[in-house]
């Protein structure tokens, strides 16, 4: 439950307390004063959109803090920590959650929670478990089928949701065997040409047969071969430098003519022992060198014409891979991969009519399972028309009979079924879907009705209704006011009204007050008891405050609600 929520420049409210807590908190006010910025305060902590409009003129920004109080290890707190913040222990296994929300006159929105920053979306993800708020646009959700469903699902309880989870998990096999298939069958002509040429450009690649780096090798090869001659003259010339077969002197001649010189030498000076080695060393380098130089002549002898005609050859089909695939790396790669891709086609007829099967299985199972929760939701459904039937009889409404139709629908990942709440509000009528049939008083009451009925199946821990109990009045209202009582015995309850017979019934109960110095408005909100609440009452059920008739009479009502609570 949220036990107390402080609110900053937040439309007219300039700063206020609201102390909650247990049980049931009305909330009251004149006209304008600002209880709905309580409602937006709430809403906000909650996790949903903030806007710029609801700053309070003339402030930076709005600011809402709110404290909950959660289970110390359940699953409220362990959401907090996956988002980085943590409650505070406060005994008895309950730890206080601290949640705020800013919102700039610029736009900007900024969250914490449990002390740490944090997204929005993290407040909407605890909202889910903490509180269902209801005002004038859930009655208007209440009119559409999708919300009837949900209320009729969280209803059934776990034999529904059960049926549901395993509805869905055969749905979602069934869709992925059906979108495999359809894109199969869709596509054939595409994949018929894509294996054809897979198959051809395999069968090129595996007669070519390259190997990585040829291209580049052959590059090189046919680089040497078209200069040849060029090639030939110079190292020709270079190994007569080096070792002349002629009668001239060349390089190793007069390197060992120069080292037998310098070893006589070197007799009287040993000095010259040590460039004579080198000049040795550099003899048999020469050498060396003459021999390669010899060798290169001979294999370019070898070449010829011939030769490079073959190398432009395999060039010129090395080139048609390389302009088909990119790179001859890619061609390589595409016979290595290829295959199962070719493979994989050629299992088209074969794969289609295996998934043809297994989607006849699934789609089987798949009917099964919404039978199932078809048959689930049908029991719950007449469970749910007669409990609902009944709180509405106690809410004024004696003659009311409410009806639950779950009915063949559309196929959707929520089932197949589509669920109206039908509302006959009077012997003789026939039963209509509440969408059409009942007018706004009507509406809130059934919506409280599904509410306390839903609460002792799916207990919700705080209940917020923003006018529930608008276009009702009289014995009507008082009956809200005792249900929304009741309700709150297993639930934290927070109702904004504008009726006295609502507020009779409350545990706790708030005034949102205006104030105006000519210039500026503001509002605050305190806590009324005494006679305090009983000039407030008087106010709601006159106008008058300190009107005598109206003070009897919320003393009145007040002590009827406390009897009725006990």
């Amino acid at each position: 439950m949220i036990e107390q929520m402080q609110l900053r420049d937040l439309g007219v409210i300039a700063e206020a307390t609201l102390p909650m807590g247990p049980g049931f908190t009305a909330i009251t006010g004149e006209t304008g004063a600002g209880k709905t910025m309580v409602v937006t305060g709430l809403g906000l902590l909650l996790g949903q959109r903030a806007d710029s409009g609801a700053v309070r003129a003339g402030a930076a920004q709005a600011s809402v803090d709110g404290v909950w109080i959660v289970s110390e290890d359940g699953p409220v707190a362990e959401r907090v920590r996956e988002a980085g913040g943590d409650v505070e222990p406060i005994g008895g296994g309950d730890a206080e959650l601290y949640v705020g929300r800013t919102i700039s006159a610029e736009g900007r929105s900024r969250a914490t929670v449990g002390g740490r920053t944090a997204p929005a979306g993290v407040l909407a993800d605890l909202a889910d478990r903490l509180v269902v708020v209801h005002g004038q646009s859930d009655q208007l959700r209440l009119r559409s089928a999708a919300a009837q469903r949900d209320a009729l699902d969280r209803f059934g309880g776990d034999e529904v949701a059960a049926s549901l989870a395993e509805y869905r998990e055969r749905y979602d096999a069934w869709q992925v065997l059906d979108a495999e298939l359809g894109a199969l069958t869709a596509d054939r002509d595409g994949r018929m040409r894509e294996a054809a040429q897979l198959r051809e450009a395999i069968a090129e690649i595996e007669q070519a047969d390259p190997q990585p780096g040829e291209d580049a090798e052959l590059a090189a090869r046919a680089e040497r071969l078209a200069h040849a001659e060029e090639l030939r003259v110079a190292a020709a010339t270079a190994h007569a430098a080096l070792s002349n077969e002629g009668d001239g002197p060349d390089v190793t001649v007069l390197l060992a003519e120069a080292r037998r010189s310098l070893e006589r030498a070197a007799a009287s000076d040993a000095a010259l022992d040590e460039i004579a080695t080198q000049v040795a060393d550099l003899g048999y380098r020469a050498a060396d060198l003459a021999t390669a130089l010899s060798g290169y002549l001979a294999d370019l002898d070898e070449s010829g014409p011939h030769e490079l005609e073959l190398v432009e050859e395999r060039r010129a089909v090395l080139g048609s891979l390389v302009r088909a695939h990119g790179s001859l790396d890619a061609a390589i790669d595409l016979l290595r991969t290829g295959s199962a891709r070719l493979a994989e086609l050629d299992d088209d007829p074969e794969r289609i009519e295996r998934l043809t099967a297994q989607r006849g299985a699934a789609a089987s199972a798949l009917d099964q399972a919404a039978d199932r929760l078809t048959a689930a939701r049908a029991a719950a459904a007449r469970r749910l028309g007669d409990a609902v039937t009944a709180e509405l009889h106690a809410l004024a409404m004696p003659d009311a009979r409410v009806e639950v139709e779950v009915v063949p629908g559309t196929p959707s990942r929520h089932g197949r079924d589509e669920v109206a709440i039908l509302l006959a509000p009077h012997p003789g009528a026939a039963p209509r879907p509440v969408a059409r049939g009942a007018s706004g008083g009507e509406l809130s009451r059934v919506m409280l009705a599904i509410e306390v009925v839903i609460a002792a199946t799916d207990p919700v821990p705080t209940f917020v209704f923003d006018e529930v109990d608008a276009g009702i009045g009289g014995a009507a209202a008082i009956e809200v006011g005792r249900r929304l009582g009741r309700l709150a015995q297993s639930a934290q309850v927070i109702a904004v009204t504008h009726l006295a017979q609502v507020a009779a019934f409350a545990t706790n109960h708030l005034s949102v007050v205006k104030s105006s110095d000519g210039t500026v408005t503001s509002s605050s909100v305190r806590r009324l008891t005494g006679a305090d609440r009983e000039a407030e009452m008087a106010r709601l059920l006159s106008g008058l405050a300190d009107s005598d008739a109206a003070l009897t009479h919320a003393r009145e009502l007040l002590h009827t609600a406390q009897t009725d609570i006990g």
